[in-house]
């Protein structure tokens, strides 16, 4: 039997990849276990009881009785969906648009994407100025608003680039056969650049459910989300480790759950168009 030498390149390989997962697995790890804590196994100095432990189910039920998680977690979940299908509504139409006939000649795509390159805490105040004005502060509509004027310019920027990978051969051979415009791009060109699409519509939906700068300077209670509501447990006193857990816990599944089903779309997405022939 032919034993493989295994060479000083894998075994860097191997150990960079486990620093890395290391890395990112640490801290969800971390959380998953404090969520099912008591406060004793918490603050226990004992390096045993950090990670055995008899779970309970405490801090769950005190987030969702005192702390009144359940209203903010619906915030969240109504704002980031509906601000994420408007956003797509919006973009898919013009990224189209600026692939195919360099709408603006170039100048209004790179006005699009410059409301991006400023500093959200720029945006913040005529904003605020704004709203207030309108009656918008604290309601749904009004951090819906906001998502969609941030998210519309950088998921139009990333559609544009998948669009423009696409043969424009493909569209001119269906208009000779007859298809208008609109048959061309729902048949021909979007089931294309699907794995585009899905990818962007992740993208702005985990930006729009993890925000948390707007929602904190927009919102007091009636539209509290839940980033917001987490960050209330950081006191000037004290610090609530384990309902913060619990609630980072809940917000963490559903990006985790999207982007294991939807993961296959997410890496065609992203290399969509890297390679050419």
């Amino acid at each position: 039997m032919i034993k493989k030498k295994i060479t000083n390149k894998e075994i860097g390989f191997w150990m960079v990849t486990t620093i890395v997962l290391i890395v990112v697995l640490g801290p969800l790890l971390w959380i998953y276990l404090t969520a099912f804590k008591s406060a004793n196994d918490i603050f226990s100095g004992d390096l045993y009881r950090q990670i055995f432990f008899r779970p309970t189910l405490e801090n769950f039920i005190r987030l969702f009785t005192k702390y009144n998680f359940l209203p903010a977690l619906i915030n969240t979940v109504i704002i980031s969906i509906i601000s994420t299908i408007v956003v797509m509504l919006i973009a898919i139409p013009a990224a189209y648009s600026f692939a195919r006939w360099n709408t603006g000649g170039g100048h209004l795509l790179f006005t699009t994407i410059s409301t991006r390159m400023f500093p959200s805490v720029v945006a913040s105040i005529p904003f605020f100025i704004l709203f207030r004005n309108l009656n918008l502060l604290d309601t749904h509509i009004g951090l819906i608003l906001l998502y969609i004027y941030f998210n519309v310019s950088f998921a139009t920027f990333l559609l544009y680039s998948f669009f423009r990978d696409v043969p424009v051969e493909l569209e001119q051979a269906a208009l000779i056969d007859g298809y208008g415009r609109i048959d061309i791009l729902r048949k021909i060109v979007f089931p294309l650049v699907l794995p585009g699409v899905v990818t962007t519509t992740v993208f702005s939906l985990v930006w729009s459910w993890n925000e948390f700068f707007f929602a904190s300077i927009f919102t007091r209670n009636v539209a509290k989300t839940m980033t917001v509501l987490i960050s209330s447990f950081w006191g000037s006193i004290e610090v609530q480790y384990g309902p913060m857990a619990a609630g980072a816990a809940i917000g963490i599944l559903p990006t985790l759950i999207a982007a294991w089903f939807m993961q296959r779309y997410i890496i065609t997405g992203l290399t969509f168009g890297a390679v050419k022939g």
